[in-house]
């Protein structure tokens, strides 16, 4: 890496101020790493309670004389200014405070993100964007907002999609194809040969139906070896088929997928994703075109994929990967023969990275925006796929929508469209809001389906949004 000579020799300031709002447990690891990381000061944090603001400090380590609750801008000023750490509940107070260079929005509510996101570019603040909720909704005109003002908007290192984005733009970078690209759940399938068992390994709680561990019928068993030349759509299908008790990717995962197609141009395959459970050494094999002996009829594609291996093998949870190829034959050979995994012609390869460190990692795009005036992202970021959401099981007039969390509703990605009646509604315009009729299971929500709340910030930008990139 080069970000240290960068910040040396090109930085404006010597100490990027990030104002985080959000201390779930992102923001936390953001606020603990802080006074660790060279040219970062992380001295106000922000959260609708005030004692988890406060608790990001205290688990920073950082001494509770050193600790002071501000209500006001002006009053936090003046306490950076003596070195204290200043926390607070008024999440609004952060983007008005003349020392914060860099607002890290990580609230995780779409509404509020949008809120606190654009506030702080009207405030002459960079965005670092955290919410992914917000960012697959409305983050292409805030990022347009941004460059108009000349500020940065910018995903983050740590998040998957963030870390997608850069390792596409670096494989392009230096001549290679992307044929696909995409991430790993959090949860790897654990698959223990001898008893002919596969286990979810997870932090995640399991929810009805899926169980934790499923018996594979023995006749079955030869799905999950090893894909013979020729057999990855067979195996794909079959595996889906015998793991399908096993928890399965959520609504949060095609959002990531969603923002970093916007980002690179790759496309889905299918609405829903493939979502293959592959080894490592698989993904090459699988995850290309057919005519390599893929699963995908064309290249470009975005998915996701939930690593599969036994005990001992190693691991993709949490990590990104590519699929590539090199368009001259002798450097398609150093590719495949110099430590990359090919598929069976060596036609193939995969790149990957086995982990993402969440707010541990993220102050290198914090400081990138605030020391070089640079986003960590590519150079355009376009409306052209929104994730939308589909009815798990009867909805009610009156019933408030979940978020991607919730078993609720499920979800795909579509082409962008404008808010037209009828039209299927963006996922995160209904995040808290109200179902106006009642929605049979298995009804794609339209927006004439939703209540639309009034004043709504995200409402509102996603109808600038619509008018600025489709007229």
């Amino acid at each position: 890496m080069i970000y240290h000579h960068l910040f040396k020799k090109l930085g404006r300031k010597k100490t990027v101020h990030v104002g985080i709002i959000g201390t779930g447990a992102y923001g936390t690891a953001i606020a603990t790493q802080a006074p660790h990381t060279p040219y970062l000061a992380a001295r106000v944090v922000a959260d609708i309670s005030r004692e988890n603001a406060r608790r990001a400090y205290e688990r920073a380590g950082i001494g509770s004389d050193q600790i002071v609750y501000c209500d006001s801008a002006a009053e936090a000023q003046l306490e950076i200014e003596k070195g204290h750490y200043v926390y607070t509940d008024n999440c609004e107070l952060v983007s008005h405070i003349p020392i914060v260079d860099v607002v890290c929005e990580c609230t995780g509510i779409p509404e509020a993100s949008a809120t606190y996101a654009l506030d702080a570019l009207n405030q002459g603040k960079h965005v670092a964007m955290v919410t992914k909720d917000c960012d697959s909704a409305v983050g292409p005109i805030l990022k347009r907002i941004a460059d108009e003002k000349g500020l940065v908007y910018t995903p983050v290192d740590g998040d998957q999609h963030g870390l997608l984005v850069q390792m596409v733009e670096w494989a392009r970078s230096v001549g290679l194809t992307v044929l696909s690209g995409g991430k790993a759940t959090d949860g790897e399938f654990i698959y223990d040969c001898g008893a002919g068992t596969v286990t979810i390994k997870t932090d995640k709680t399991i929810q009805s139906p899926y169980v934790s561990t499923i018996t594979v019928d023995p006749k079955d068993r030869k799905y999950l070896q090893m894909i013979p030349p020729g057999g990855a759509a067979e195996y794909v299908a079959k595996r889906l088929e015998i793991l399908r008790s096993l928890p399965q990717s959520g609504s949060y995962d095609l959002c990531e997928m969603t923002v970093a197609a916007n980002y690179t141009v790759l496309a889905p395959a299918v609405d829903t994703l493939v979502h293959a459970p592959l080894r490592i050494t698989e993904i090459p094999i699988a995850y290309c075109a057919a005519k390599d002996g893929g699963v995908f009829a064309s290249e470009g594609v975005i998915d996701i994929a939930t690593c599969l291996r036994a005990p001992e093998e190693s691991g993709l949870g949490g990590g990104v990967f590519l699929v590539v190829r090199c368009d001259n034959a002798y450097s398609h050979h150093v590719l495949t023969t110099k430590g990359q995994i090919a598929n069976h012609d060596g036609t193939t390869a995969v790149i990957y990275r086995p982990y993402h460190l969440c707010g541990v990692e993220t102050a290198i795009s914090i400081l990138v925006a605030g020391l070089l005036g640079m986003n960590t992202a590519s150079d355009t970021f376009l409306p052209r796929y929104d994730l939308v959401k589909v009815a798990a099981r009867d909805i009610a007039a009156g019933e408030v929508f979940g978020n991607d969390h919730s078993m609720q509703l499920t979800a795909r990605i579509v082409p962008a469209a404008p808010i037209t009646r009828g039209g299927h509604a963006c996922a995160h315009l209904l995040t808290g809001n109200r179902a106006k009729t009642d929605i049979p299971c298995g009804t794609t929500i339209t927006y004439d389906m939703v209540v639309e709340p009034p004043e709504s910030v995200i409402w509102r930008l996603r109808r600038l949004q619509d008018e600025t990139f489709f007229g």
